[in-house]
């Protein structure tokens, strides 16, 4: 058995009278005497494949067709007199039972069910239309995002989930170690790793730039896609513990190139989702977001608006002094926080806006510094609706620097030793940036709270399933 007939291609079907075997699960059921109707969903769409069964009267199989159950249904398609285009017609023989549901238990009853309730049950909720189809529209820009980068002739790299460098710099990592916690092995004082599985302080990734600053050093374009990791202590509509990151690496390649294929990918992204999950962003622009697909539309239309950090606060100066009320102070040197970047481009450009040119001390280390010795060629994309979606920069690629960079912020310059000997042998200009993919979806699908759109939400104090 395998299941070809999926309910998306029924829907589209142009020959009457042709007998199809349809599986989904019951959205609804409506009796009478001698013919009921089910509405019938698979996954594949958020349309219900309507099916009419013909029965005796008082047959008692109908019992058990209850919301929720799951079905197989042998009938002959034909055009519908209601809404829908086809519906499907045969008989209670024709139908097989594959695993009941009890109606008066079943947690997804035929009503309106809040986003908050559906996270408590993450395991049914997939078969909702809200989150079905901001699954399916995960699953699409997935692609879209392969398809970008591959189409260009960058190698897609596999860089590791257990590292021993923190990245960022910010320490908020998860360790990793096989040491038995109830007695940890020490020496003078401190925790004994060389007892431990690696023979070193290992934790789970930040990011896998780092990794793939070393392939775009020796193949040139690259990049890396998958989950990444932070311990922060965050209970945001826009923080997890556990996401996914887009993070490519490019030789030779400055700033500019940087910011030119950041733009480039976002629009890349949104035109074949809005080209090829039409469907699921009219439900979500129905129901979720009614301004989805107008704002999607114009991203991709119109320039990024390009500002560099001194203009960005003197634009949220004149704000304040005009009468616009902030809650964290708005100052050079501060970083930007969500509600900033959201007045940026909802206020005043009215479209995403690239803001470079940050103060080297609220950014990361292997960031290249400017003439100005204040400021570093870092790069962030910011979204109407979200803030920062994208992250990037300039890589220093100039030793004496770099080691002076990991110097001053504190770091230990041995666990970064290989990646500064990348500076020593045949160094060169690159750069890549950080594309949050939740944070991608959430603009592709107008949700307000990143929970929604990763299929199992890893937060502070919340790890179900």
């Amino acid at each position: 058995m395998y299941n070809q007939n999926r309910i998306k291609n029924i829907l589209t079907m142009t020959a009457e009278h042709q007998k199809i075997t349809v599986y989904g699960w019951i959205r609804t059921k409506r009796e009478s005497k001698t013919f009921t109707f089910l509405e019938i969903n698979d996954g594949s769409c958020v349309t219900n494949l309507q099916v009419i069964v013909d029965h005796s009267e008082n047959d008692t199989r109908l019992r058990a067709l209850n919301t929720g159950a799951s079905v197989q249904i042998d009938g002959t398609i034909e055009p519908s007199q209601g809404k829908q285009p086809l519906e499907l017609h045969t008989t209670i023989d024709s139908v097989t039972l594959f695993g009941e549901a009890d109606g008066a238990t079943y947690p997804l009853q035929k009503k309106r069910h809040s986003l908050e309730y559906l996270r408590e049950i993450g395991h049914l909720r997939p078969r909702t239309n809200t989150i079905a189809a901001v699954m399916r529209i995960r699953s699409r820009a997935s692609f879209a995002i392969h398809n970008f980068f591959q189409s260009k002739g960058f190698y897609y790299i596999h860089t590791p989930l257990i590292s021993a460098s923190d990245c960022e710099g910010a320490g908020q990592m998860f360790q990793v170690t096989t040491l038995p916690l109830e007695k940890v092995p020490t020496e003078n004082g401190e925790v004994d790793y060389s007892k431990d599985f690696f023979g070193k302080k290992t934790s789970l990734t930040v990011s896998g730039q780092l990794e793939a600053e070393i392939y775009a050093t020796a193949m040139g374009n690259c990049y890396t896609f998958g989950p990444t990791f932070r311990a922060e202590h965050s209970n945001t509509t826009r923080h997890l513990a556990e996401f996914w990151m887009i993070e490519p690496e490019m030789a030779f390649c400055d700033i500019d190139g940087d910011m030119d294929t950041a733009e480039s990918l976002l629009k890349y992204v949104i035109k074949d989702v809005m080209d090829n999950c039409a469907d699921d962003l009219s439900f979500l622009n129905q129901w979720i977001d009614k301004g989805l697909l107008a704002r999607l539309q114009q991203i991709c239309e119109q320039p990024f608006a390009r500002i560099t950090y001194t203009q960005a606060i003197e634009e949220l100066e004149k704000a304040i002094k005009s009468g616009v009320k902030f809650e964290f102070p708005v100052k050079w040197g501060n970083d930007l926080q969500s509600e900033h970047e959201r007045y940026l481009t909802e206020n005043i450009y009215k479209c995403p806006v690239t803001v470079t040119g940050y103060p080297k001390e609220i950014k990361a280390f292997y960031m290249k510094l400017n003439d100005d010795k204040k400021t570093v060629r870092a790069m962030d994309i910011l979204v109407p609706g979200i803030g920062e979606i994208i992250g990037g920069s300039e890589r220093e690629e100039n030793y004496n620097i770099l080691l002076q960079r990991i110097n001053e912020l504190g770091l230990d310059e041995k666990d970064y030793s290989w990646y500064l000997e990348l500076r020593k042998f045949g160094t060169v200009p690159h750069a890549g940036f950080g594309l949050g993919f939740e944070r991608l979806i959430l603009l592709l699908t107008g949700m307000q709270n990143i929970r929604d759109v990763i299929p199992f939400p890893r937060t502070f104090k919340n790890a179900e399933f």
